[in-house]
This record gives structure tokens, C-alpha cells and sequence, in this order.
């Protein structure tokens, strides 16, 4: 990086130059205005820090007309504090009219006293820590630091952990004042998130302990605040024992970690992030270093150093000497700044009148240099400047992927385009080891066939496997399935503190990915990165289907039990005969049965037993009756029986329906809040898995008042797998009920025709692809799932391994729901029944009511019954008669005889006409409940 010395020695050309000046005059009539600079014999870089000073200043010399500046340079120990005092007071009495520098915070503290004492002003370009009690206005009048602010800068490491979304790491540190620069970090996190853990190392250069310590913790994530001499050997054994792999991640905190060889670590796979001050591509530093390179060669030193690999100390001297040279340029301009000769030790202590003057300005002057924005606050601090955020690469060593200023924060340069492509292609010919448990349909060991041998992945089959084969062709990367030891998922214990199942398994680093029904949940993302979700479901409720029970002619009897029944009978029996009895006891319903004859000496009563028994049954028909009762007790029995019998049939409409359609059903839950409503009925979840969690810290009272049953049920209603929780539900007939996630759920239903889903969905969630923290995998892999679920491949998988694989498809039929609530001939088959029967019983009734009269007419005619029932038969079958004589000739007797059987027919007649208004009454007290009052033979 830079070479060696030669020829006449670098320490004393500043000291010749001003020999030759005071010997020769200014020969091109510039004013000399002498600086002083101290540096250290170590670190090394102290010499490229000397190189960029005093061609700093041999450049401002060629630019500047009416002064020109000489460089008096002296060398101090960086903890030899006498010797630094006294030269200091040597630059002084020289009449030096500035001093840069030293780099040591123990020799520099003892410069700034003389300079501020002497009022000559004082530019350090080092870290500076803010004394505890305070900035003391006063003592830092004189002094002007070029590095960056102590607190500012933290606060650009720390935005740089948050933006990285660090939750927990470790600090490596070599010295206390390396910590002091970290506590804008130690102090960004709270009480309740996770630890940090601070390291210190000491002179001993073995740091593999150490990192065996950090690497059993599980930490990934590590802050370097360390010498650049120990960066590399620290990642180099860090390499060795496997703390430089892809899920770790490394700050390096120093501004000089570009400066480091990173060549045999530039494959590595993990990430190193670090900071830069300068642009290393930008004008100003190119030019800078083309100077010292061509400056070393006239004076026969070679030396090289490219713009990538400069010093920050380099460039902050060359930025100090340019904005002190512009100081005295614009204050020259209103009045000449002449040099005056100081001493330390004089009892008339004398100060420079400019020196004060000259860093007012500065403070408020703004400057670009090779380190960019140059502004300082009140107390000659650099508060204000631009942070490369800068990552080694591959290709290209460290390159530059964003910038930090205190204003905007971290800004990316790079865009996601490159970030992902980059991604890919370290992703070419990489094997991940694919985490993941047995459960259909997500992984399942293949069916061997005869003499079949299966080894690898060919071992296994399911939705897990196709998913992770296709994601794999989208990014060009191989992989091997592993079974996680204990079959969990991976739930956190409170107690032990410890992860179990697929989390555990990552957290251990022997993963790199987890692929099953691994639902993604808050507690799980604290521990693990998740890709984005490649299925959405939700819990539900595995139940046995209703047993359908056998059907029943009479079921339109059910809406009324037997009793109700009984009780309709008797009450039927009872109004009736009570109307019977009291329109017999009332006059009103005793009326003459020839209106029209006044003197009639007879009245009649037209409620005998039939017509009470047709009113009551016509009232519960909903249909009435055309005679109605005319005394007040009997209309006030028949109304009461009207509005019983009104409630009664509007009660058996209204749940007639409902009962037919439940008497199919045994349905005895149809949601969670069912469930949590009864006791009789037990319920479980799968022990430790996202379903059981849910309920575990549900806020809602429902799910909480469930999941207090779940716990205090015995025996217990927890089981270690889905499938033993559907292997309950079926062996329990209708007494256990199974709380699981939709998905798997869906595939039971698909094979187990007896069982069925309940309700809808308690909550919403995906299913994620696990990964450790920070993985750089994750933006890629998420990728490929979009493009899988776009392609809709993802809905093809899920077809195929739920509704054709494995037995799938076997209960595909949905009822529709309106057939559910449709009636069969099954369940209503007994009105049939009852209709039929009743038809029947008329009809034999009506034949024995033709033969009655067969027999009357053949006694009243003097005929056989024969003839009888042959002349009614032949009248009756006779559809185009529409009316019947009284009386009907049925033999070809003697004249004598008709005369008589006519007498005997007119007598008869005449016996009719007496009875017939009556019977006319009756028939029509049978048709009509709208129409009321008798009708009469109107011969």
C-alpha cells in the first residue's frame, strides 16, 4: 500500500525548506505563515497522514498569490505527554500559527491546553469523546476537529442496527474507548427486548474461544469496535470455526476497515458491513493521491496507494490544511495575518491576536473536501457529514451500498433489482438442507414397491417436497430433506427458555430452511425469519356428521307429543258433548222448523251429537262450520274452542317444517360458541402447537372460557398429533370434538366421509417457509413462492394433494343447501297414509249407506233386493241424470197394484214433505262455515 523510505529522510524536509526560506528570502514576494503539525512514529499510516499534509499544503502554495504556507513538522510517542509539551512550545516559539494534530486523545488534550492558553488555533482529525461533565465552551475556544462527532456518529451506527432490524447482537471491543463510541447503541434498546452481550478481548491473539462462546449462544449478529490491525486475523479465525457463514452478519465500526486486505475473505458468506468518510471514486480524493504519488517520485521514494485503500487520517489531514488555508485567505483580504513568535513559559504570557479570529471563522464557514461536508457546530465539532455504508462483495471487495447524513438517515443506493440478483446468483449450486416433520399431505414416506430401495429425498412425498422441488428449478439451487428429531413444530418454553421442534432446529444452524404446515406467529418470528405465506388458513372444528335417523311415516305427528295429542282428543270429545248437552238446556237453540207458519205448535234442535262433533272438528280445521250455535253459552263454549284451536294449528304449522327437517339431523354443535356453551360435549387441540397458543392467549372470552376447559378436562384432551385428534373424534361417536387448522382439517373431510367441519373460521393466518435471522435467502425465496402462486401452481398442489393423492376425492359430494331442507315422501308419507285410510273408511261407508237404502227401497217398493240394487246401481252409474224421482216403478204389476203402491208412494211422500225441511238443514250445516242460519223445502 505505500512504500518505503529513501533518500534524504521525510522527517527532516519540512525543517530544510524553511532553512532554505529564512536563508533566501520569499523570492516570489508571498508572506510565510508557518504551521505546525506533531505526528506519532506508529501507527504506520502515520506516514501516509505526514505525505497528505504537506502536499496539502504544497498544493495550497501553488494556488495562493500573497502567502504561503510552511510546514514545520515535529514527532512525538503517543503517550510520551513531556516530550509533547515541549514541542509544542518549540512550534510555538517558531511563530507557527496552527497546529494539527497529534492523533493520541493523551497527547492531544495536552496540545489543546498550550493552544488555547497561547490562543493559536488547534485542528485534531481524531475520534474525541465528549467529557461526562460536559463541554466546557472555554477550554475548546482553540480547538477544531475535522473527525466526526462522537455522538453523531453513534447515532449512525445505531440507525444502521435499526434499519438492519438487529434485535439482539454482540459487541467485540479492545479498549474502553472503543465502547465509548457505542452508547447511542448500547442504549437503543429497552427493558423488554432482547439482551446485549459485550466481549472484550485482550493482547492475546487466539480469539477462537471467544467466538465459540458467541457461535453457542446462537448470536449471528456482531458489532467490531476493534484496532484495523485486529479486524482480519478476527475474521480469519472466525473462518475457522464456522462464524463466517452466510447467517452471520458483521459491523465493523472502524472508518478505516476499507483499508484492509479483504482478499481471502471476499468469498465468504457471510455479511460484513463497515463505514467510510470519503468517496473513494470521487474527484477530489483521485487527484489527492495523484499528488503524493508524483510528489514521493521527484524525491526518489516510491510510493502507492490507490483511492480505495486511503487512510481516513490521510484524508481529514488534507481536508484540514485545505479549509485553514481558505480561513487565511479570506481574512488576509480585510487585514494582513503577520506570525508572532509565542513562548510558553514567559511571565508576560503573550497571545496571538488572529488565532481566535481564525477558528470563529472556520466554525462557521461550510467546505467539501475529500471527506465531503465540512461544518462544525459552536464548539469546533463535526456535527454534520455524509457516512458510506459500504458491504464486501465478491467481485468488487467492499462496495458501496448506501449513504448515512444525520438528516435523512440510512438512503440506499443500490436498488432491489441488484440486491435480489445478487441474491440468485449466490444461490447457483448451493445445497440447502430442508428442515421438515411427517403429516399428510405436507411430507409423507413414499410407498415402497417390491424390492424397491429409497434413499434422500426419494424417500419422502407431499406438498412439502413439490413445493420446496419447484422453488428450487424457479432458483438453481439443490437441496436434501431432513427430519426434525422430535416431530414438533416449535413452541418456546418459558421455563427453560429453550425452542423445541422445526425453530429449534434452525436456531441450532443444522437448517437452512423449514417447510411444513409451520403456521407463522408472533412468538415464532422473534426467534426465525418466515417467507411469505404459500397457503392462508384458519382454526376450525373437526366433528363427526349427524347419524341420520330412520324415517318415519308420522313424523308430521312430531311437532306435538303424545300427550298434547291426548290431551287434543279428550278435549275434542269434552267441548262437544258440552255443546251438545248445553244447546239441549238452552231455548235459543230450540227454533220452529216452518218459519213461515207462526202457529206452528213444535220447535226443533238441530245440535244433536253429529253436528256438535262436525262444529268442533271444523273450528280445529281452521275450515268452520254454516251453522252456528245461538245461545250465549254455546257461542261462548265455541269460541273458546276457536281460539284454542287457532293457537294449536298455528303452533303445529309454524314448527311442522323445523321438526321434519331435525328429525334427520342429530346436529348438536354448529359453532365455537356452542362448544363453549355445554359441557357434555370435550374438545382438544394438538399440545404445543400454534392452535393451542391461540386459545392460550386469546383476549377473547369465548376462546378463553374454552380454553379453561381444555386444560382442567380429565382426562386430558390435548393429543401430540393431528391424526390422533381425528382418530378421537371418530372412536368418541359424537362426544369429542377436534380444534384444528382448515387446511389439514380439509384433508381428513376429503377422505373420512363420516366427519365434517363445523363453523366457519376463529382466525386468519399463513403458512410460512422458516429460516434463521437475517437470512440473505429470504427476498429470493419469497420471490419464487410469488411467481409459484401467479404461475397457479400453488392451487395445483394443493388440488393434487388434497383431492387426488393419497385417497383424496372420496367425499366430494356437497349437498345442496336447499335439498337439506327439503321434506321427503319418507318423512311426510304418513299424511298419505292417514288420507288414504280416511278415503277408504268413506268409501266402505258409503257402500254400506247404498245398500241400507237398497234394502229400504226394496221394503217400500214390495221388490226383491236384487231389483232394488239393481235399479239404484243403474240410476247411479247414469252420469247424465242429474235429478231422482221420489219414487220409482220397478214392475209391471196389475193397475191395482200401482194404484196402490202409488197411494202407499203418496202416502210416503206425504210423511216426507213433513221431515224433509229438517233434513234440507242438515245437509246444508255441512257445507259452509262462512254461511249461517237453515234452509227450507220450499214445495
Amino acid at each position: 500500500m505505500q512504500g518505503t523510505r529513501r533518500g534524504v529522510s521525510v522527517h527532516y524536509l519540512p525543517a530544510i525548506l524553511l532553512l532554505v526560506h529564512a536563508l533566501c528570502g520569499s523570492v516570489d514576494g508571498k508572506r510565510e505563515i508557518p504551521i505546525g503539525a506533531i505526528f506519532h512514529q506508529v501507527p504506520d499510516h502515520s506516514y501516509e497522514s505526514e505525505i497528505a499534509f504537506r502536499y496539502a499544503v504544497e498544493r495550497v502554495n501553488m494556488h495562493e498569490k500573497h502567502f504561503e504556507l510552511v510546514p514545520i513538522v515535529r514527532y512525538v510517542s503517543p503517550e510520551d505527554s513531556f516530550r509533547t509539551e515541549r514541542k509544542v512550545c518549540e512550534l510555538a516559539a517558531e511563530g507557527v500559527t496552527a497546529v494539527f494534530g497529534p492523533s493520541s486523545l493523551l497527547t492531544a488534550g495536552i496540545v489543546g491546553s498550550i493552544c488555547k492558553t497561547l490562543e493559536i488555533p488547534h485542528i485534531i482529525t481524531h475520534w474525541d469523546p465528549e467529557p461526562l461533565g460536559g463541554i466546557e465552551a472555554e477550554l475548546r475556544a482553540m480547538t477544531i476537529n475535522l473527525y466526526p462527532e462522537a455522538d453523531v456518529l453513534s447515532r449512525a451506527l445505531a440507525d444502521l442496527i435499526v434499519d438492519y432490524s438487529w434485535k439482539s447482537f454482540t459487541i467485540i471491543y479492545d479498549s474502553d474507548e472503543g465502547l465509548m463510541r457505542l452508547k447511542d447503541i448500547l442504549q437503543i434498546h429497552g427493558p423488554a427486548d432482547a439482551p446485549i452481550t459485550v466481549r472484550q478481548i485482550d493482547d492475546d491473539p487466539d480469539y477462537r474461544p471467544l467466538l465459540k462462546d458467541i457461535q453457542s449462544s446462537g448470536e449471528s449478529h456482531i458489532i467490531l469496535e476493534i484496532r484495523p490491525d485486529r479486524i482480519l486475523e478476527l475474521l480469519r479465525q472466525a473462518k475457522e470455526v464456522k462464524m463466517l457463514e452466510e447467517y452471520q452478519s458483521y459491523i465493523i465500526t472502524s472508518l478505516d476497515a476499507h483499508t484492509i486486505d479483504f482478499e481471502e475473505l471476499r468469498y465468504s458468506r457471510s455479511n460484513i458491513t463497515a463505514l467510510r468518510l470519503m468517496d473513494t471514486k470521487s474527484f477530489d480524493i483521485k487527484n489527492a493521491v495523484h499528488d503524493w504519488e508524483q510528489g514521493e517520485a521527484r524525491m526518489k521514494r516510491p510510493f502507492r496507494v490507490s483511492p480505495e485503500h486511503v487512510h481516513t487520517e490521510s484524508a481529514l489531514y488534507n481536508d484540514a490544511v485545505k479549509i485553514y488555508a481558505t480561513a487565511i485567505r479570506e481574512l488576509d483580504a480585510t487585514e494582513e495575518i503577520t506570525p508572532a513568535r509565542l513562548s510558553c513559559g514567559s511571565k508576560n504570557l503573550r497571545q496571538w491576536p488572529f488565532g481566535l479570529r481564525i477558528v470563529n471563522y472556520m466554525k462557521v464557514k461550510t467546505e467539501h473536501g475529500i471527506t465531503g461536508p465540512i461544518i462544525f457546530d459552536d464548539f469546533g465539532r463535526r456535527a454534520h457529514f455524509h457516512l458510506d455504508i459500504i458491504e464486501l462483495s465478491k467481485d468488487e471487495g467492499f462496495k458501496k451500498i448506501a449513504t448515512w447524513d444525520p438528516t435523512h438517515g440510512v438512503n440506499y443506493t443500490r436498488s432491489q433489482g441488484e440486491v435480489y440478483s445478487q441474491i440468485v446468483e449466490s444461490l447457483q449450486n448451493k445445497t440447502f438442507i430442508v428442515a421438515s416433520r411427517i403429516g399428510a399431505p405436507f411430507l409423507m414416506f413414499k410407498e415402497k414397491k417390491d424390492g424397491e430401495f429409497l434413499e434422500g429425498n426419494n424417500r419422502f412425498e407431499g406438498y412439502s417436497l413439490e413445493l420446496i422441488d419447484g422453488i428450487s428449478k424457479i432458483l438453481g439451487f439443490q437441496y436434501r430433506m431432513e427430519l426434525v428429531p422430535d416431530g414438533k413444530y416449535g413452541s418456546y418454553n418459558k421455563v427453560t427458555k429453550k425452542w423445541d421442534g422445526l425453530v429449534k432446529y434452525l436456531l441450532d444452524r443444522k437448517a437452512d430452511l423449514a417447510v411444513c404446515d409451520l403456521t407463522i406467529t408472533y412468538e415464532r418470528r422473534t426467534a426465525v425469519d418466515f417467507t411469505m405465506p404459500f397457503m392462508t388458513l384458519g382454526i376450525s372444528i373437526l366433528y363427526a356428521k349427524p347419524v341420520q335417523q330412520p324415517k318415519d311415516l308420522f313424523s308430521f305427528l312430531s311437532p306435538l307429543s303424545l300427550d298434547v295429542w291426548i290431551y287434543m282428543a279428550t278435549a275434542y270429545l269434552g267441548v262437544s258433548v258440552l255443546l251438545f248437552v248445553l244447546s239441549r238446556m238452552a231455548p235459543a237453540d230450540w227454533e220452529n222448523p216452518h218459519p213461515c207458519k207462526q202457529d206452528n205448535d213444535e220447535v226443533e234442535n238441530i245440535w244433536d251429537m253429529c253436528n256438535a262433533l262436525w262444529l268442533t272438528m271444523g273450528s280445529i280445521m281452521g275450515q268452520g262450520c254454516d251453522i252456528l250455535p245461538k245461545a250465549i253459552s254455546t257461542r261462548l263454549v265455541a269460541g273458546m274452542w276457536w281460539f284454542f284451536a287457532l293457537i294449536m294449528l298455528s303452533s303445529y304449522t309454524a314448527n311442522l317444517a323445523a321438526f321434519l327437517t331435525m328429525e334427520r339431523m342429530d346436529a348438536t354443535i354448529e359453532s365455537a360458541e356452542d362448544l363453549a356453551k355445554q359441557s357434555k360435549i370435550k374438545y382438544g387441540v394438538v399440545m404445543g402447537g400454534s392452535t393451542m397458543a391461540f386459545f392460550q392467549t386469546s383476549n377473547f372470552s369465548t376462546y378463553q372460557r374454552m380454553w379453561a376447559s381444555m386444560e382442567s378436562a380429565r382426562p386430558s384432551v390435548f393429543t401430540k398429533s393431528n391424526d390422533e385428534g381425528r382418530d378421537r373424534v371418530i372412536k368418541g361417536k359424537r362426544m369429542y370434538a377436534f380444534l384444528m387448522e382448515s387446511t389439514s382439517l380439509e384433508y381428513i373431510t376429503e377422505r373420512y366421509c363420516d366427519l365434517t367441519q363445523i363453523g366457519g373460521l376463529l382466525d386468519s393466518k399463513g403458512y410460512g417457509i422458516a429460516m434463521p435471522v437475517n437470512s440473505p435467502y429470504r427476498t429470493a425465496i419469497s420471490g419464487a413462492v410469488l411467481k409459484m402462486q401467479e404461475e397457479g401452481k400453488l392451487y395445483q398442489l394443493k388440488t393434487r394433494w388434497w383431492k387426488e393423492m393419497r385417497g383424496g376425492g372420496q367425499c366430494t359430494e356437497v349437498p345442496n343447501s336447499s335439498q337439506e331442507n327439503e321434506l321427503g315422501i319418507g318423512n311426510v308419507g304418513g299424511v298419505f297414509v292417514v288420507l288414504a285410510l280416511g278415503c277408504f273408511c268413506a268409501f266402505l261407508i258409503g257402500i254400506l249407506e247404498f245398500l241400507w237404502n237398497v234394502r229400504k227401497v226394496a221394503v217400500e217398493e214390495k221388490v226383491t233386493p236384487w231389483d232394488a240394487l239393481k235399479a239404484e246401481l243403474k240410476f247411479a252409474l247414469n252420469i247424465a241424470v242429474t235429478s231422482k224421482p221420489v219414487h220409482n216403478t220397478l214392475s209391471e204389476s196389475t193397475a191395482s197394484g200401482k194404484s196402490s203402491l202409488r197411494s202407499k208412494s203418496e202416502s210416503r211422500r206425504g210423511s216426507e214433505l213433513a221431515g224433509r225441511g229438517n233434513s234440507v238443514r242438515t245437509a246444508a250445516s255441512l257445507t259452509n262455515l262462512d254461511k249461517s242460519g237453515f234452509a227450507f223445502d220450499k214445495h
